[in-house]
């Protein structure tokens, strides 16, 4: 049973961090009011890269 509310909670990570990837630029504009916002996107970009992976792992690790 916690196995697959881990799972689920890993799945829901997961697509979190593809969103963030996808649109890091439209969040920048909306989160964050600084003036450079590629700087803002790209970071958006890597945290949400290492989240998906993480998770990823995650998943993998309990099949």
């Amino acid at each position: 049973m916690w196995q697959l509310i881990i799972k689920l909670i890993c799945l829901i990570m997961i697509l979190l961090g593809v969103i963030m990837i996808f649109d890091a630029r439209n969040l920048t504009k909306r989160f964050f009011g600084f003036g450079d916002q590629n700087e803002g996107s790209s970071g958006l970009k890597i945290l949400g890269f290492i989240i998906a992976i993480v998770s990823s792992f995650i998943m993998m690790v309990l099949k």
